[in-house]
């Protein structure tokens, strides 16, 4: 995504206009994230709080206005250049950071801040939940995230047969 960005810019600083910035975003580098779930797990852990939310890309195609490239210690943060997408209220949506072969993990690709990004993800969990007391939930995010679609689906079948179970009582 870095260098097709890189090479459609062209040079400029930024580039305006949503059918602009929609024509980048449907582009064959970004076609990937209509398959891919972004589900972060954020988490208050003095609190004991989490919430559990999806990124909405399509909100995110249609918002999108403007995409601003900004060189390194540009902000006074960056390490690597990155391309960070805004709507037309000038609020922050996405970036694309750098992604060199000296950048690490959290240094390169697709990436969003849930807080600066809040209007962009649907929380899956209905907001907060307390997880306090309740470790073996914990658990259950803990395996549900690294486990397969097979296992995602026989974990459904077994909370919908306690759900109906609960439901009886």
């Amino acid at each position: 995504m870095f260098p097709f960005l890189e090479e459609r810019m062209g040079g400029k600083t930024s580039i305006k206009g949503n059918d602009k910035i929609r024509e980048i975003l449907e582009s064959e580098p970004f076609r990937s994230l209509e398959h891919l779930n972004i589900l972060p797990l954020i988490y208050d852990e003095k609190r004991k709080l989490c919430n559990i939310m999806i990124f909405d890309i399509e909100k995110a195609k249609r918002d999108a206005y403007k995409v601003e490239y900004v060189k390194p210690n540009q902000d006074n943060r960056r390490k690597y250049p990155v391309f960070i997408f805004y709507n037309e209220k000038d609020e922050y949506i996405c970036e694309v950071r750098y992604g060199g072969k000296d950048a690490n993990a959290l240094q390169r690709g697709f990436w969003t801040h849930t807080k600066r990004a809040e209007q962009y993800f649907d929380s899956l969990t209905g907001g907060w939940i307390d997880y306090s007391d309740n470790e073996v939930l914990v658990k259950l995010f803990r395996y549900a995230l690294v486990s397969s679609e097979e296992g995602h689906q026989k974990a459904v079948e077994n909370l919908l047969s306690d759900i109906k179970r609960l439901k009886k009582m």
